[in-house]
């Protein structure tokens, strides 16, 4: 399938979403698992400075861009990694009050990603990096959103919030790959490299958060010891979370490939038409959850 056959959906920021995150979500949302739960969280904790790396890495190139459309894919694409950054700084808010050092968590990020990273690497991989994120992101919200059984002991709420920032993810998953190759002429090399690298930093960093988490939540060695082996069981099994993407990650390095290639999911039509519908991003999410394989 060409880049071209498969037709992308309009890239629409949404704001002022109400999830329901000042409510009484359990501290272990996730299956009443605290690796699980955490697992998400160490997520949750990445995403505000990550959107803002990846806004900049996109907009250091957005004076060279001469595709009206493209320019305004930019344009919403930014915004909606804007919004994501909020909502999760708002979820972030409730593991402060659990004891998380959320402000800490984020100055490392924001040492790494714009006092290192965006002062040391070159522009064109900075972009190869955002790239390749945006297919990591893609690819868990295909997954996240298709499998009903992954998030069916899930808390509501943050099942919606998760199934919201999935849809937009998907919704503007081309938009860095575009200007990364239409624009930045990054080659071939550059953007596998890219993959390698996001893909060991992102679980490299995702699982020393969680790791963190699960110590000030109070668990001794032997209780962390057990929760860890349990915990990489489930995301790095042969159909574990992480490996059941494996088929759809791998295309990534592919010569010929372009995002939309993997085409739409199922469920976003769904998701779409009941937000659009009710104007309730909870309720969209539990419309996916109920019509999921």
């Amino acid at each position: 399938m060409s880049p071209t056959t498969s037709a992308s959906p309009p890239i629409v920021p949404r704001e002022k979403l109400d999830f329901g995150l000042d409510g009484d979500i359990p501290k272990y949302w996730f299956d009443n698992h605290p690796f699980k739960s955490r697992f998400f969280d160490a997520m949750s904790t990445i995403f505000p400075e990550g959107e803002r790396y990846f806004i900049s890495c996109v907009r250091d190139f957005r004076d060279q861009v001469t595709d009206p459309k493209l320019l305004q894919e930019i344009k919403d694409f930014m915004r909606q990694e804007g919004q994501h950054g909020i909502v999760h700084t708002t979820y972030n808010q409730r593991l402060k009050d659990q004891g998380i050092d959320v402000d800490m968590l984020e100055r490392i990020e924001h040492h790494i990603l714009f006092d290192i990273v965006r002062k040391k690497v070159p522009k064109k991989m900075t972009l190869a990096d955002t790239a390749a994120a945006e297919h990591l992101t893609a690819i868990m919200a295909h997954s996240f959103c298709e499998d009903k059984t992954l998030l069916a002991n899930a808390d509501h709420r943050m099942r919606a919030m998760y199934a919201w920032h999935a849809m937009e993810e998907v919704e503007h998953k081309a938009v860095a790959f575009d200007v990364m190759q239409k624009v930045a002429k990054v080659n071939y090399f550059q953007r596998i490299l890219a993959m390698m690298i996001v893909t060991l930093g992102f679980n490299l960093h995702a699982l020393l958060v969680t790791r963190y988490m699960l110590k000030v939540d109070g668990f001794s060695r032997w209780q962390r010891t057990k929760l860890w082996a349990k915990g990489l069981w489930w995301l790095y099994r042969p159909g574990g979370l992480f490996m059941s993407l494996f088929g759809h990650y791998i295309q990534y390095y592919k010569p010929g490939f372009h995002p939309w290639q993997n085409g739409q999911m199922r469920s976003y039509k769904l998701w779409l038409d009941t937000y659009n519908r009710t104007g309730d991003p909870i309720q969209a999410g539990e419309a996916v959850y109920a019509a999921g394989a």
